[in-house]
């Protein structure tokens, strides 16, 4: 327990002294398996760790992943999303707050990433919402709210980060996210609600689309909905793995962005070193995850902690519902990939040992990552969108995603409440 303690504060201070995080955490678990088991067995493990991971299979569909968002990015699918969704709620109080979220659920579903469903849909949503007289707090706060749908929606690289982790099976966890990820967009544009309850002027009405409008809008979406159900349908029906699912869909990805002419050879090559740039990232913060991992796991930490815990909480969902607080604590001031990274090692035995279902806390570990991604001070989501909105406040985009950040925290306990939410679909799986 004692070592276990050390490595987790030597990777906090090497991350204060702005060493990288996959840096740190390599360093402390190399360092601690050669105190603990020697260092002709810590280098043999550590050299393991990076050729496993390197030549595995199931990884391969992190590149096919990052590939498949970055292609739809730049396909300009999201202002049809958006259309689409200013179609049906445009006219209501706040409306094109809603079709902002709307809009980045549909797009986080060929996506998978919450900061270019953000920086998407602040160029998509913002300035329409500022033509009609939207409030800075409400459009900023509905962008960055609606862009952490990104990594719940499948496909979802946090949750292949964390199936690849605690070894639990991706395409479950990409069919858990769906019911979780409806929930996510009724709470928000619930917030919505709220907000323009409390303030009228926040979030005036747009213009009403007729019947006509709305299915000439619907029919403008139907590469996203094609695209999602070749993938998820496929992984779902057990036609394809979740490995196999990522290969079609960065496929249909590249055909649909073909099609509608915004490939050129220059864009084509941005986006492939773009993808390359993201996936030495998370290939390299992964490996690191996985030494760091290895360590822990050779201690009695986890086991030590789960007692500590139940001498103070007996309930388990009160164990669960103490690892959220902390984890609500930690995304206020760390990034939220570290935290997943540092704390699945310590928590995941926990929650086996307890006998949850590990599919159903992956939807947590995302849930809470998306509130962290909005939380003040360092939500990643905030700074995207200041970066993007120069003019608008950093201040003004923090007073305006509190009621988002709360309507979060609502969903986060209606799922602990009631786990079938994220089960239901995966229980229904063939394969």
């Amino acid at each position: 327990m004692i070592e276990a303690l050390l490595g987790f504060m030597a990777v906090f201070f090497m991350a204060f002294l702005r060493i990288p995080l996959a840096v740190a955490m390599a360093i402390a678990g190399m360092v601690g398996m050669g105190l603990l088991r020697g260092w002709t067995p810590a280098f043999a493990s550590t050299s393991q760790v990076i050729f496993e991971t390197g030549f595995h299979y199931v990884l391969s569909v992190i590149p096919l992943f990052v590939l498949m968002g970055n292609l739809v990015a730049r396909a300009g699918m999201a202002r049809e999303l958006f259309t689409a969704a200013n179609a049906f709620v445009g006219h209501r109080k706040g409306g094109l707050a809603m079709a902002s979220i709307i809009a980045s659920g549909g797009f986080g579903s060929i996506c998978g990433s919450s900061i270019a469903t953000a920086a998407t849909m602040t160029r998509v949503a913002y300035p329409e919402m500022k033509s009609h007289g939207y409030k800075d707090t409400l459009a900023t706060g509905a962008i960055a709210a609606g862009g952490t749908l990104g990594i719940l929606i499948p496909p979802s690289t946090i949750l292949v980060i964390y199936g690849i982790i605690t070894e639990t099976d991706i395409g479950k966890l990409f069919v858990a996210g769906i019911l979780p990820g409806l929930l996510a967009i009724t709470c928000l544009c619930l917030g919505v609600v709220y907000v323009t309850w409390r303030d009228p002027e926040a979030g005036p009405r747009a213009e009403r689309f007729t019947w006509a409008q709305r299915l000439t809008a619907i029919r403008g979406i139907w590469g996203v909905v094609v695209l999602f159900g070749l993938v998820i349908g496929g992984i779902y029906g057990g036609v394809f793995t979740a490995t196999e699912g990522a290969g079609v869909g960065a496929a249909g990805a590249f055909f649909f962005a073909l099609l509608r002419g915004s490939l050129t050879p220059r864009v084509l090559m941005d986006i492939l070193v773009e993808s390359t740039r993201t996936t030495a990232m998370l290939f390299t913060i992964l490996i690191a995850a996985m030494i760091f991992t290895n360590f822990i796991n050779f201690t009695s930490m986890p086991g030590d902690l789960r007692d500590f815990v139940l001498q103070f909480s007996p309930h388990p969902v009160m164990v669960v519902v103490m690892m959220m607080g902390i984890y609500l604590m930690l995304g206020m001031v760390m990034e939220e990939l570290a935290i997943v990274l540092l704390t699945i090692p310590v928590f995941f035995p926990v929650i086996t040992g307890l006998g949850f279902d590990p599919v159903w806390f992956g939807i947590l570990i995302v849930t809470i990552v998306e509130i962290g991604m909005i939380s003040p001070p360092v939500g990643l989501n905030l700074f995207v969108i200041n970066s993007l909105l120069p003019k608008v406040k950093l201040g003004t985009i923090y007073r305006g995603v509190w009621p988002f950040v709360m309507a979060d925290i609502v969903r986060l306990g209606i799922l602990i409440a009631f786990p079938a939410i994220a089960l239901w679909l995966p229980g229904f799986m063939t394969r």
